[in-house]
């Protein structure tokens, strides 16, 4: 078995319920009041942790709004902008870490972020974060997974659209640099994304071929992927969390809404509870149902001497006789004593 890991004292592997993370991202809508009232929201869920995210504007693109930095797919949620104004909405401001963090500690929740680049890092050290995530879009960065390892802290790798190849050279860059609790999150990097490209049979692969954790990064909606996940072995779910989408912010569309983390939560534990173990005959619940069963009984009264035959014997409701294989045997036979309608049939009224 795959040794577990723990977070702020927190157990995540199989054998314990699915880890929730709820994803602020930029749903605080450049709001401080907002970003503590989704680390409330979260915390009512039931939800195990929250993230955020550590960057700046400048430490990811540059301020240019033409060629490769201006959005202009027609099928992306931000088309029309650039980079650079995308990431001005939805970055977290880094004075707002602190109280975010004292607040979700307060309520019992884990809160951590993703970092972007080295500052980013480093500021995190500073507050002390119990672990860190690497976005997708960062996992094939092998300095910054170099950096985060050496920190000794639990690593969480979101791996989309990293092939087989690139996903080795990250674990094997993190393991290098001292990374020893690692999960990797399987993911679909399209926002929203659909059930049917997010691939989750991946899961208990990734985990055979990287002996690590494994879980799930769901930007689908609804609960059921995640739901699904648990039963291929996903011992983590990350969501996208807002109070409501209607009230926008750059992630809305595909966040979940509280009463949906909330489901979450419970199903996915739910899910984690039927996995149960390998198993056949009756669990001790069931002893007490198997008297309903099927079993022989005499139907019509008999007389000792009288012929079974299919109109005085049948097999019915409840399971106190003879189990009702034995009937084809005991046809043509003898009773050897008169017998009352309703009599549970048994080797001893036998001629």
């Amino acid at each position: 078995m795959i040794n577990s890991i723990s977070i702020s004292g927190r157990l995540i592997g199989q054998q314990y319920a699915p880890f929730v993370i709820a994803e602020m991202s930029g749903n605080h809508n450049q709001s401080l009041e907002r970003a503590l009232q989704i680390v409330d929201a979260a915390a009512e869920t039931g939800a195990h942790a929250i993230k955020i995210q550590t960057y700046t504007p400048d430490t990811m693109t540059l301020d240019l709004d033409e060629r490769e930095f201006h959005i202009s797919d027609p099928n992306s949620l931000w088309t029309g902008t650039s980079l650079y104004k995308l990431y001005g909405e939805a970055y977290t401001p880094w004075e707002w870490h602190k109280p975010i963090f004292d607040r979700a500690r307060e309520l019992g929740l884990i809160a951590f972020s993703s970092p972007f680049d080295a500052t980013a890092v480093d500021f995190l050290e500073t507050l002390n974060v119990p672990c860190y995530k690497i976005a997708s879009f960062e996992n094939t960065d092998i300095p910054l997974i170099r950096k985060v390892a050496a920190t000794g802290k639990p690593l969480i790798i979101s791996t989309g659209m990293a092939n087989i190849a690139e996903l080795g050279e990250s674990v094997a860059a993190a393991r290098e640099a001292g990374c020893k609790d690692l999960i990797l999150l399987k993911c679909t990097s399209t926002y929203p994304a659909t059930a049917a490209n997010t691939n989750i049979l991946t899961i208990p692969n990734m985990r055979d071929l990287f002996q690590c954790q494994v879980g799930l990064s769901d930007h689908t909606m609804g609960v059921g992927v995640s739901v699904a996940s648990v039963a291929l072995g996903a011992t983590v779910i990350e969501k996208h969390f807002t109070l409501d989408r209607s009230e926008g912010g750059v992630d809305s569309t595909f966040s979940m809404e509280p009463s949906e983390m909330k489901q979450i939560v419970e199903e996915s534990e739910r899910a984690w509870q039927a996995l149960g173990v390998i198993s056949y005959g009756p669990t001790a619940a069931e002893k007490k149902s198997i008297q309903f069963r099927r079993s022989l009984y005499v139907v019509t009264d008999m007389a000792m001497g009288q012929v079974i035959t299919h109109e005085n014997v049948r097999a019915i409701r409840p399971g106190l006789g003879m189990a009702p294989k034995y009937l084809e045997y005991i046809l043509g036979k003898k009773v050897n004593q008169d017998i009352k309608r309703g009599t549970a049939f048994d080797w001893s009224l036998l001629g």
